[in-house]
């Protein structure tokens, strides 16, 4: 039985501090990844339009608010428009790329529900026939349910699986 050291099975920080530095979560986290920006969110997909909702709704200090939704906008996830009935108001909607958050959104409810304060009275119900929608889960190109151990890293110009001597430890 060959003999594995420490050394050759730990992973290189070096390594991880390089990739992380390419990774696109840090600035996920940066436009979306704080307590309001993810309730600004919530209000969005819930119909709350205008900076008066959002704030009497989330119960969020004025300038936080402001400054939450000016951030949303500049990152391209809210449009803000003059309100076609009072062009006196700003209406706020989301995009596409705000649109496209919406696994993230229930996928983190869900989460919180298994975690944190447990299920509540509301659930979330698909329009067609109401029933309540699956949980959110990583899915492999066929329909198989994935966890950590059944994913790998692959080189997206070579298609090429990235091994541990390359870098690659294994982990997201």
């Amino acid at each position: 039985m060959a003999d594995t050291s420490l050394a050759e099975t730990a992973p290189s920080i070096e390594d991880f501090k390089d990739a992380a530095l390419r990774c696109p979560l840090p600035a996920a986290i940066e436009l979306i990844g704080e307590k309001w920006a993810f309730l600004i969110l919530r209000g969005a997909f819930n119909g709350l339009q205008h900076f008066e909702q959002f704030q009497a709704g989330l119960g969020i200090a004025r300038n936080i608010l402001s400054d939450r939704l000016t951030k949303m906008v500049d990152g391209g996830v809210l449009a803000r428009n003059p309100d076609p009935d009072d062009r006196r108001k700003v209406v706020y909607s989301l995009t596409e790329k705000g649109l496209a958050l919406l696994p993230v959104v229930v996928a983190l409810r869900q989460w919180g529900e298994d975690w944190g304060h447990g299920p509540t009275n509301i659930i979330l119900a698909d329009t067609r026939d109401g029933k309540p929608i699956r949980r959110i889960k990583l899915m492999s190109h066929d329909g198989r349910e994935l966890d950590l151990e059944d994913l790998m890293w692959l080189d997206r110009r070579s298609g090429a699986a990235v091994r541990r001597e390359d870098g690659w430890h294994g982990k997201i």
